[in-house]
């Protein structure tokens, strides 16, 4: 039987060993990150959870009709129906570094080691849960925080100014059990006092024919919690 074609290895050039240690360095940093990230998600689905089941004990007795809804849809996104209000939980697979003008780089724990910059991402959004029931397609969902996690498990909450997210610094708070609490009870509440307002009249008092004949059938004319409103103070904190 014929011995197999050994291949004889080339000697790597000092370009190729640059960049076949970068693979390694990156690639091993990012999937920790990535392997961080995921156990925050799943603490935060557990959370989820448990909140939903606690409340809806408590609110039975008083209206069957409020309660709160929990729905896990997989690795990257989990839902929180709280009455009339969705928090949509999503997690993005990939990981990233922040713009070279964030303030994240004047702080110590940055400068001291630039890979703790490198984040993954856990979006928190807040539709109308009607938009999902009726299948709105034009409503739309607001971006209420962003969860930042790095190598260390280290995270911070970028956020609504009035949401109520106490984590602003990175490198201060592990992400853990109690902290994942404080996060989904401030999105719950926030999502609470983030009332629907009624759209200025010069800003629907025009609709076209396919508009209206889309809201006959499907009740599809777009709606927000602040349609045709811009509010400062609602922008998400650079």
């Amino acid at each position: 039987m014929p011995e197999p074609i050994k291949t004889i290895p080339m000697k790597a050039t000092a370009k190729q060993l640059k960049i076949i240690e970068t693979l390694k360095s990156k690639s091993s940093l990012k999937q920790q990150i990535y392997d961080n990230t995921c156990e925050a998600f799943r603490l935060i689905k557990e959370e989820l959870q448990h909140i939903s089941e606690t409340l809806n004990s408590a609110l039975i007795e008083d209206d069957p009709r409020v309660h709160l809804w929990y729905q896990d849809h997989g690795s990257f996104s989990a839902e929180l129906k709280v009455a009339g209000d969705l928090l949509v939980f999503n997690m993005h697979s990939n990981v990233f570094q922040f713009d070279r003008e964030h303030e994240i780089w004047k702080t110590d724990y940055i400068q001291n080691d630039v890979s703790a910059g490198y984040s993954g991402i856990i979006n928190i959004y807040n539709f109308l849960a009607d938009s999902f029931k009726y299948n709105r397609q034009e409503d739309l969902g607001y971006l209420i925080a962003r969860i930042y996690i790095n190598k260390n498990n280290h995270f911070f909450v970028q956020g609504k100014r009035q949401s109520g997210f106490s984590f602003t610094t990175l490198g201060s708070n592990v992400i853990d059990k109690k902290s994942v609490t404080q996060i989904v009870q401030a999105a719950v509440q926030y999502c609470l006092d983030f009332d629907l307002l009624v759209p200025p009249y010069d800003a629907v008092k025009l609709v076209t024919v396919g508009q209206i004949h889309q809201h006959i059938n499907d009740a599809r004319i777009s709606t927000g919690k602040r349609l045709g409103f811009q509010f400062r103070s609602d922008d998400i904190d650079k």
